[in-house]
């Protein structure tokens, strides 16, 4: 085996070669409880979780929390751009075989569980090997009703027959083994160069299996994990942490985590340079679903301190749009950030809808096909890039998003022109009328701002004749319920965001790879047999221009075959106080980012002096 010491990627080419959001302030003055001496940092996001099981991490709200109440063998860097990864529970990187199929992961010693009731005496213990092997088990216990397991059926050695022979712990896994305390080996069936990025997602959060097996389901509202902060509570409102008093000694190395003074001194970082985090003593999470309630909260000045900015707002805050930069009175009292998100929105049709995907009778198939079409033309995708997210956003055909290194710029943008003559020729060439146009039931969450999403897609439809009674808005009470009816097949259309897992192209494609369906990450339930034998081809392969090539078919496939109404990345915008010490990111780095926040006396400002805007 070699030993890989260095950019993970690099090595492996080398290798291939060769072989209720009111409360108190986030001040010294008060926290939730009223403690002056407690440090707190209130952060918010749009949705709320519906469980903080590893297993169920499906999405990025429930990523963010997860990666904070365990740990994982990867991690991304924090300032790093593009995105790094580096290791985190892993002691160091893993040797890799020459062939790329066995991976060796040696764990740190002296890594410690929370105190928990489910460890005996309450006190938790080291966390060895073995949890891994467990915890990546229970993504195919169908009793967890798990939703990672697409990242690793069919690649790792006998782990999908483990689940076809009934799940039991005590079976040792041929590809998935404890070698010994604090050794992982991963044996795969083809080379996966992705692996190690899996490995710092939430769905691999490391589980002590006295906590599952003491709480069951309820470990979804009670994590038991090895992370920078433990849950003290949690509802459909907030959750909140307090600092893991256990957690690692690790000093930070600005320069490791890829700090760079030009861009990002501005944030203050520099402050925690040689600290172990984390730097709070509580941190919040709050769940509003409202762009209004989290402004009001931010300005508020005492309550959530990071947010977007609301598009009713952009105008009032911002001097420019490109760069953006805050006129100065908000410059002296905010920081800001703003980069293109790794993912994109997109809507794409269910193909086990007879009425809209495929269909036992041929001829009514291909009519599918020109209804699914014709849907497309008629969406405005720059009227939702104007209403929604400043005119910022970046409007792209298929599902390779514009961050990635193989996305074309030079991709022929029909299928995001809007076009309802194009629309109505084709409905009226292939039968479709408004007698006998399907009904469209529209899913979406509970609240204002996904209605109005709906009514601008019902309004373009009717642009082409499509009966306004004939497109019915499903409303949802939680993001979570809206989830469950994506992975239960149970609507025809899905309208959602997806942010990457790594920074790979391979992350979108296999969105729409046959056997990831239902209740897998492919929504659409899309079965292209050449579609799914080129993604298998590529899947193996490190980065190469063949490889490029084959992702650029696919996505060429997905936009022939009218799958799927996309796409957009919309340019994040965000505001945090000036006595917050950070770098917000949603994106790869995600929840890891919290670990590494610190807040400042209320008055004082995390910017440098010769950095202060005048005045």
């Amino acid at each position: 085996m070699v030993v890989v010491r260095a950019a993970v990627l690099a090595l492996l080419l080398v290798l291939a070669g060769c072989a209720d959001p009111a409360g108190p302030a986030p001040r010294e003055a008060a926290d939730l409880d009223g403690n002056a001496s407690i440090k707190t940092f209130r952060y918010s996001l749009d949705q709320a979780p519906s469980s903080l099981d590893p297993v169920q991490a499906a999405n990025v709200y429930a990523n963010h929390v997860v990666l904070n109440a365990y740990d994982t063998l990867f991690a991304y860097k924090y300032l790093a751009r593009p995105y790094q990864l580096k290791p985190n529970l892993a002691d160091g990187w893993p040797e890799i075989s020459p062939d790329l199929l066995v991976y060796r992961i040696r764990i740190k010693h002296g890594v410690r569980f929370q105190d928990d009731p489910a460890f005996a005496g309450g006190k938790g213990r080291e966390l060895v090997a073995a949890d891994f092997v467990y915890s990546l088990k229970r993504q195919f216990d169908p009793k967890n009703r798990p939703q990672g397991a697409w990242l690793w059926q069919g690649r790792i050695a006998g782990l999908d027959d483990w689940k076809a022979a009934g799940s039991d712990y005590d079976r040792e896994v041929p590809g998935l083994r404890a070698l010994d305390r604090y050794t992982i080996e991963i044996r795969l069936l083809r080379p996966f160069p992705q692996l190690l990025d899996t490995l710092a997602l939430g769905f691999s959060a490391v589980v002590p299996r006295e906590a599952a097996e003491h709480y069951g389901r309820e470990l979804g509202t009670h994590p038991v994990g090895s992370g920078p902060f433990r849950v003290v509570s949690y509802d459909s409102s907030r959750v909140v942490f307090a600092r893991n008093t256990a957690f690692r000694q690790e000093p930070v190395d600005l320069q490791a985590e890829g700090y760079d003074p030009a861009t990002q001194r501005y944030t203050g970082v520099e402050r925690i340079q040689g600290r172990s985090p984390p730097f709070v003593d509580r941190l919040v999470i709050d769940f509003a679903s409202d762009d209004a309630s989290r402004w009001n909260s931010f300005i508020k000045g005492n309550e959530i301190q990071v947010t977007g900015v609301p598009a009713e707002k952009v105008d009032e805050f911002l001097e420019s749009y490109d760069p953006v930069q805050l006129k100065p009175d908000y410059a002296r009292r905010y920081q800001v950030a703003s980069g293109l998100e790794a993912g994109f929105v997109f809507e794409t049709f269910n193909m086990d809808f007879p009425e809209f995907g495929y269909n036992p009778d041929p001829e009514r198939e291909r009519r599918n096909k020109a209804l699914r079409c014709a849907i497309i033309k008629t969406f405005d995708w720059e009227a939702r890039n104007q209403s929604w997210y400043f005119g910022l956003g970046t409007v792209f055909p298929g599902i390779i998003v514009p961050v990635v290194p193989e996305f074309d710029p030079q991709l022929s943008r029909t299928s995001v022109t809007r076009d309802v003559a194009g629309a109505r020729r084709l409905l009226r060439e292939n039968g479709w009328t408004a007698e006998n146009l399907p009904v469209l039931v529209y899913g979406q969450s509970a609240g204002v701002k996904p209605r109005m999403f709906f009514e601008q897609f019902r309004a373009q439809l009717m642009d082409i004749g499509w009966p306004q009674e004939k497109v019915v808005l499903k409303q949802y009470a939680t993001f979570g319920d809206l989830g469950r009816a994506w992975k239960e097949s149970r609507l025809p259309i899905v309208s959602k965001g997806w942010g990457l897992d790594y920074p790979d192209a391979e992350n979108t494609l296999q969105l729409f790879y046959g056997p990831n369906g239902s209740p897998g990450s492919n929504d659409a339930n899309y079965r292209n047999p050449e579609y799914d034998r080129l993604y298998e081809k590529a899947a193996v392969m490190l980065p190469s221009p063949e490889r490029r090539a084959l992702y650029r078919r696919m996505n060429q496939m997905i936009i022939d075959d009218c799958v799927a109404i996309t796409g957009l990345s919309r340019k994040r915008i965000y505001l945090w106080h000036k006595n917050v010490v950070a770098l917000p990111d949603r994106e790869i780095v995600g929840g890891f980012f919290l670990r590494y926040v610190d807040v400042l006396p209320e008055g004082e400002s995390a910017r440098p002096a010769d950095l202060e805007p005048a005045g």
